[in-house]
């Protein structure tokens, strides 16, 4: 697999989960994570990314009882939003990123 087809797949990887969170990103990452180590790469932290997102957003639900989480759940969705944009582009330019906020449940 050339460089590039690596760099287009793992870059799938992130815009493929504004659509379908979880199928569309696992579907690319099981069948080219034998292939390529870079998309392998991408693949676990869109996983670790997603996983940790969620239980934040859980929190900031319950915390809506306490009124707090009014304030943090917008916050968490906006900060998953650009935090996918900018891994999407980082992962197209070749980098592994390592995306901020996130527990490494898979390594």
């Amino acid at each position: 697999m050339s460089n590039n087809d690596e760099r287009l797949f793992a870059m799938l990887i992130y815009l493929v989960s504004f659509f379908t969170a979880i199928i569309g990103p696992l579907i690319i990452w099981m069948i080219k994570r034998e292939e390529s180590a870079f998309i392998d790469y991408h693949g676990k932290e869109y996983f670790n990314f997603f996983i940790s997102f969620t239980i934040y957003a859980i929190v900031s639900g319950i915390l809506v009882v306490v009124l707090i989480g009014l304030l943090l759940l917008p916050i968490v969705g906006i900060v998953a939003f650009i935090l996918t944009l900018i891994a999407l582009f980082k992962a197209f330019n070749g980098e592994e990123y390592r995306i901020p906020l996130v527990i490494r449940f898979i390594k």
